[in-house]
């Protein structure tokens, strides 16, 4: 663990202390070998499960290709934003650098923590970069609206947790993670028991976020830099994915009957943000809206509570978190030679740029869960248990399905194809810093076809 940790860590003084010439390189090299060396975790699943353990920190088969995708995602969002940066004084690129590796490294404290109180506050802690990020760097004046909105949702969601959680602490006298699941069963039956149900998971249906509670993200989304996008999108929605895994085993009893709400919000949420990103003009917003409905399908998987849900939620969320980031790097490199995130206004790019479309063209496929790509295993794997506990969601989780591929032949036929607008003249062409971040987005995702057991999670 600490030959993650210890490097990442040293992330920051490299990057205050590195000449100004050599900033991007070393902090680019650097994050990519703790990147590389992070890959040496999928390598050890020990017959308990948990590995590499000591008394604060461990990593089980669910914790593992969070971590790692995780480390594999910070020198994506350094390559990502040298371009939008150069123009910047040196001192603030050094601090948009520690900002992200910040992070990085409460991300690793969060997923590798055995004691829950240890990832809450890790859990809180991401928010204090990520709104940096958004109101600092952000591309507009709706910057600071949104940064209030993302504040405001995800601490009135978590502040029930930390209650919850105290009072789980008194009753069971433990918060790790490795005896919870071993303790006495809790008998829950009275209307206070509910709401400390309700109050365990609300902190991270918003973070998901669940339809209904999911507006803070579309604005979140659109108004941070490329590197906030990504991270949003790839790292900080699993985590509340993550700690609805890890809480909702200790809630047994409960949640079959209080659990069916949440489902309906979830399901309903695939159909409704897919009908909302039919609509999209900005194209960052419709990829934004793509990952909510994303993730009502993993709050679908969870919630269910079967071996395969949990599976296909864990698979379906590391792919997503690989494509939506690609798609939004895709999104920021129209933005930074068009100006403009209306799709409108910059179609028939292939034209111009055909390599590019080629990226836009795998990425789209990605998202709408071609086969064999792990967006379908986890897609399939959730709507077949999903069917298996009620056949009536088959019509919600299948509309979602043929919505998800309407929006994104949209988003691909808007972007890239139909007559090149007269006002686009002298586009930079693409370059190969483009195409190295691309390939580390989407060679991950189809080498995972080959070894799936990676990102199984509990049931290998």
């Amino acid at each position: 663990m600490l030959k993650i940790l210890i490097p990442t860590l040293m992330l920051v003084p490299t990057a205050w202390l590195a000449p100004t010439k050599w900033l991007w390189p070393t902090t680019l090299t650097h994050s990519m070998l703790i990147a590389l060396i992070s890959l040496s975790w999928l390598k050890s699943a020990m017959e308990t499960g948990w590995s590499t353990l000591n008394l604060f920190m461990a990593t089980d088969p669910l914790s593992t290709p969070l971590l790692v995708l995780t480390c594999w995602l910070l020198p994506l969002m350094i390559l990502a934003s040298q371009s939008h940066m150069t123009t910047e004084p040196i001192n603030r690129q050094r601090m948009y650098i520690t900002l992200l590796t910040s992070l990085q490294i409460f991300l690793i404290l969060a997923f590798g923590a055995t004691e829950v109180i240890m990832f809450y506050v890790m859990f809180e802690a991401t928010l204090i970069p990520t709104l940096i990020l958004i109101t600092r760097w952000g591309n507009q004046t709706e910057r600071l609206n949104a940064g209030v909105y993302f504040l405001f949702y995800t601490l009135a969601g978590s502040l029930p947790l930390l209650i919850a959680l105290l009072l789980l602490q008194n009753y069971t006298g433990t918060l790790s993670l490795l005896t919870l699941p071993f303790s006495h069963p809790l008998h829950l039956s009275s209307n206070a028991d509910k709401l400390w149900w309700v109050g365990c998971l609300l902190a991270f249906l918003v973070k998901m976020p669940l339809y209904g509670v999911h507006l803070w993200l579309p604005k979140a989304h659109v108004e941070a830099p490329v590197a906030g996008s990504m991270v949003l999108a790839a790292v900080l929605l699993k985590l509340g994915g993550y700690g609805m895994m890890r809480m909702i085993i200790m809630l047994d009893p409960l949640t079959k009957e209080l659990s069916y709400p949440f489902l309906i919000f979830a399901l309903w949420g695939v159909i409704m943000t897919g009908s909302i990103c039919l609509r999209q003009t900005d194209l960052k917003s419709l990829i934004a809206y793509s990952s909510v409905s994303h993730m009502g399908l993993v709050v679908g998987g969870i919630l269910i509570q079967t071996p395969w849900g949990f599976t296909g939620a864990l698979i379906l969320m590391i792919a997503h978190g690989l494509t939506s980031s690609a798609l939004f790097c895709l999104a920021n490199t129209n933005y930074e030679r068009t100006h403009s995130r209306t799709m409108l206004l910059a179609r028939g790019l292939q034209i111009i740029l055909p390599l590019m479309t080629a990226w836009w063209f795998i990425a789209s496929l990605a998202n709408l869960a071609l086969p064999p790509l792990p967006n379908l295993m986890g897609e399939l794997m959730i709507i077949t248990s999903l069917f298996n506990w009620s056949w009536w969601t088959l019509v919600l989780t299948g509309g979602g399905t043929l919505i998800t591929a309407s929006y994104t032949l949209y988003m691909f036929l808007m972007t890239q194809r139909g007559p090149l607008p007269s006002h686009i003249i002298g586009l930079d062409p693409s370059h190969s810093r483009e195409h190295l971040l691309m390939t580390l987005h989407l060679l991950p995702l189809l080498l995972l076809v080959l070894k799936p057991e990676l990102i199984w999670g509990w049931t290998s």
